[in-house]
Formats: structure tokens, C-alpha cells, sequence
């Protein structure tokens, strides 16, 4: 494929973070050459190049967190720092040939079917181009969420998203608040509390956390997993299979949940003997209704002098002054948000649209659904990956994405195979899987009383961001691509042709 912009290919991907750059590495494995890589940004990474906070790292263990098909021998610990992710990804990019079809710094405008032609238009703000098939791999946690308080724009310090970090602000010393105690939060707030003056942390609802049983990779053991791919293959299967049996932790099992919840119950007692405190840092909601966090420094960090919980969210901001729910008042010089993304209602979804010019957003206006977690009715040859229910709640999303790839790659040799137009999942096929989806969760910790987080859609309270079962079972349904459930382009779309 030529360097040019705005012209024809077979594949074009939306996104260069893991999903994207696997379903890349593996078209070009296979030997195709006609496919491009839009991504919005100046680098690949996703994820992990947006994502420069100070403490940034996976809580998956990087063995696990990588791909299958190209295993990385030199992870320096079991749960990788972020610039070490990104520079995985980077060295994948250049290593398997995709930096030549990668477009950086291209933003993706509208994504239209053409009824006519019977493929995409896609047009960016480096040209348009015409495909046979699209794979949406923008992840759930691109667009950063900032919550709407009065006050906000009349804020006379510094303030961003964690996932916009600013290295140009001087925080030394600084009245710093961090809004949120979810992933990022319990990562960041160590590392600021060595650095600040004060730090505020506004808390609205507390997390389970447990343990993080990090460590880092001897020379010898990475010598060993570089020599032994069969050894670095079994310590993979022996992190998926032990990450397996915390879903029993979210699927309703009394006993297993009530020994999960005292794991990290016990956690807390011994690292926060303050009643007082350790009542602020007590859950009200079942463990694994919301994510379940791992850290050693999160608590002792609350415990340091310079550091204040404040147990409410963010209500307003009057100058300098923070106001909480509860009425306290907090005066900061920089605020950071650790508040999270906007992952129900996918920022792309207004830009894709399909056959009659409906788009992603209509079609998802009730909640999002696709067929197998990657088709969508009326959108034919358009593939989501870690769209709906694509994520999981105790395991490596990378299992995912890459069963999702499979599932892509086999409907791509189908369709060369049988030039039968393109492919459209039918209607009923999309309802029956949203059904199954209603019945596995049934019962799970996601959908009990009392349980808000935002694995649920606001519009249903349908689980639509997480997979309700084993992964393992996710590659049995969905690992393989079925013909079956797919039907031609409608009559009066075909009528067009």
C-alpha cells in the first residue's frame, strides 16, 4: 500500500492502542497488505500513551497483559509500569511492519455507509478513504470524563484529567486535590502525597482494595523465559487460570464472595487501625459490584498528615474553594481529575453511520448491543472490538480483544471465500444474544440492589460494558465466526447497486 492518503483498501481500523494494533499485526501476519491505521493521536498506545500519570501500571499481571502471539520475555515485574506497556506496543508497531500503514495525527470525521457501492466512506481530516470493511477499535476509556459542577470554568489554578496529565504543572509544594478513588486515584495519590504540601482526595464512594502482590523479574528468570517459550507460555496459562476464579467472586456465590469481601476487609484493618478513618474507607456495596483495586500504598498514603479524605464527591467550586456534598469546604492550587470515562455512550458512535444513514448512536440509543460483541445490525462488514460487552471484570481484556480478532479474521476469510455481498448479523440473531446476556447476568453482583457503577448502562440498567461470565467462555461463544446468523444487505439497499 502506497503512503498516500484518501484512497481504497480492504480494512481500515479506527484506533492504535491494543485492539487496534493487534487486529494490524495479525492481517499483516497473514499476509494482507491492504489495510490502513487511523489514529487521532501523534503515537500508538492508546490506553497507555494517554495515561502518563505519576504511578501509572497495570493490575494484570504483564504476562498475561500482552499479546499471546508475541510474548514479551523482558517484562521487569509482574504488573508492568505504563511506559513499559507503551513501549511494548511501540515495539510492535515498528517490529511486525505497521508503521507504514499507520496514519498518526488523523482524526476520524463521519464514518458512512454508501448504499450504493456498498462500502465505507471514511472521511478524516487527512482525506477520505473508501473500504470494504471497518474494525472500531477505540476502546471504552478514550474520552475522559470531567463531572459538570458550578464553578468549574472560574477555577484560578491548574486543573486536568488524570488521563491528561500536564508535566508542565508545578505541583511541589502545591494545595493539590484529587477528585475520584477509583484505579487511576489509588495509583496517584502515593506518589502526590511525597510531593505535594497538602492533598485533598474526594471520595464518593469507597473501593474494595487488596493486596498487590508485585514483584520484580530476576535476570535469571528472564534469561529462563527468553530461552523457554514453553515455560513463559505455562506461566501465562497459570495467570489466566487463577484470574478465572475471582468471576466466581462476582456470579453470586455466597461463600466465595463473602471470602473475597474479608480479604480485603482484612486488608484494610491491618493497614488502617484509625476506626475513624477505616469507617471512611469501608464499602456499602458488595464486593465486585464496581472494580476491585490492588494496592499496598493507597491506605498508608491516607494516613500521612499532609493528606485529607474527604468521604463526599465534588458539589461546586467558589475561586480556590472546592465544596463537597457534605458541605466542607477546601481550598487547592491544582485539581486533578481521577474521575474516569465516558463508556456507556461511545464518543464514536454519533460519526459511524449505516445502512439508511442511522447511526451507531441511534441504533444504541436505548443501550448499547452487538451480536457476538463486535457486529451491529444494519452496520455490514463493520466490526467493534472492546465495545459491548467486550470487558471483563476480573481478567485480561487483551483475552479478549484478541478472541474478538479471531472472530474478525474468520468473517474476513469467509467473505473472501464466499462473495456474498456484505456481511449483516440479522436482527433477531442481535436480540437473542442481548437476551443470553440478560439471563448470565441475572443474579451477578452487577445487577443487585444497591449496586451502581459504571459497568451498567444509566438508560437500562442493563450490564453492557462487561462479559457475565468465565473469558474462557467468551472464546467458546464468540471465538469463531458464524455465517449462519447473517443475512444480505436489504432488498432496497441491493436495489441501488
Amino acid at each position: 500500500m502506497s503512503g498516500e492518503d484518501g484512497q481504497r483498501v480492504d480494512v481500515l481500523i479506527v484506533g492504535a492502542g491494543f485492539a487496534g494494533l493487534g487486529m494490524a499485526i495479525r492481517l499483516r501476519r497473514r499476509g494482507t497488505d491492504s489495510f490502513v491505521v487511523l489514529e487521532r493521536a501523534d503515537a500508538v498506545g492508546g490506553t497507555w500513551r494517554d495515561n502518563r500519570y505519576p504511578g501509572v501500571a497495570c493490575d494484570v499481571p504483564a504476562h498475561l497483559y500482552s499479546y499471546s502471539f508475541r510474548p514479551n520475555p523482558e517484562w521487569s515485574r509482574m504488573f508492568a509500569p505504563g511506559d513499559e506497556i507503551r513501549r511494548y506496543l511501540e515495539d510492535a508497531a515498528r517490529d511486525e511492519g505497521i508503521e507504514p500503514h499507520l496514519r498518526l495525527g488523523t482524526d476520524v470525521l463521519d464514518v458512512r455507509w454508501d448504499d450504493t457501492g456498498l462500502r465505507w466512506t471514511v472521511t478524516t481530516s487527512r482525506g477520505v478513504w473508501s473500504a470494504g470493511v471497518v474494525v472500531v477499535a477505540c476502546g471504552r476509556l478514550s474520552e475522559p470524563r470531567i463531572p459538570e459542577v458550578p464553578g468549574l470554568e472560574g477555577f484560578p489554578g491548574e486543573m486536568f484529567h488524570s488521563a491528561r496529565w500536564d508535566d508542565r504543572v508545578e505541583l511541589d509544594g502545591k494545595r493539590v486535590a484529587v477528585v475520584g478513588s477509583g484505579a487511576s486515584a489509588i495509583q496517584l495519590v502515593p506518589e502526590l502525597a511525597d510531593r505535594v504540601g497538602s492533598l485533598l482526595v474526594l471520595q464518593r464512594s469507597a473501593p474494595y482494595v487488596i493486596p498487590r502482590s508485585d514483584r520484580a523479574y530476576s535476570a535469571v528468570e528472564r534469561t529462563l523465559f527468553a530461552r523457554d517459550p514453553d515455560e513463559l507460555a505455562r506461566l501465562r496459562s497459570r495467570l489466566f487460570w487463577k484470574a478465572e476464579e475471582a468471576f466466581a467472586q462476582r456470579s453470586g456465590s455466597p461463600e466465595i464472595t463473602a471470602a473475597a469481601r474479608a480479604h480485603a476487609l482484612a486488608h484494610l484493618a491491618r493497614q488502617v487501625p484509625e476506626p475513624e478513618l477505616r469507617a471512611l474507607l469501608t464499602p456499602d456495596y458488595e464486593i465486585g459490584c464496581k472494580r476491585v483495586l490492588i494496592s499496598n500504598d493507597y491506605y498508608p498514603a491516607l494516613r500521612r498528615p499532609n493528606v485529607t479524605l474527604e468521604a463526599s464527591g465534588l458539589a461546586a467550586i467558589e475561586g480556590s474553594t472546592l465544596i463537597t456534598r457534605n458541605g466542607a469546604r477546601h481550598d487547592a492550587d491544582v485539581v486533578v481529575f481521577a474521575t474516569g470515562f465516558h463508556s456507556a455512550e461511545q464518543p464514536y458512535a454519533p460519526l459511524v453511520r449505516g445502512v439508511g444513514g442511522r447511526s451507531l448512536a441511534e441504533h444504541w440509543a436505548d443501550g448499547m448491543i452487538a451480536y457476538a460483541s463486535t457486529v451491529v445490525h444494519g452496520f455490514p462488514n463493520l466490526f467493534v472490538i472492546d465495545g459491548p460487552n467486550g470487558g471483563l471484570g476480573h481478567n485480561s481484556a487483551i483475552y479478549m480483544i484478541e478472541t474478538q480478532i479471531d472472530y474478525i479474521l474468520g468473517a474476513l476469510r469467509h467473505r473472501a471465500a464466499a462473495a456474498e455481498g456484505p456481511l449483516q448479523v440479522t436482527a433477531a440473531a442481535e436480540a437473542g444474544y442481548a437476551e443470553m446476556l440478560a439471563r448470565l447476568s441475572a443474579g451477578s453482583v452487577w445487577l443487585s440492589d444497591g449496586c451502581a457503577s459504571w459497568y451498567r448502562d444509566p438508560r437500562n440498567g442493563r450490564l453492557t460494558l462487561l462479559w457475565p461470565d468465565f473469558a474462557f467462555a467468551f472464546r467458546e461463544r464468540n471465538g469463531e465466526f458464524d455465517p449462519g446468523v447473517f443475512e444480505p444487505v436489504a432488498p432496497s439497499v441491493a436495489e441501488l447497486s
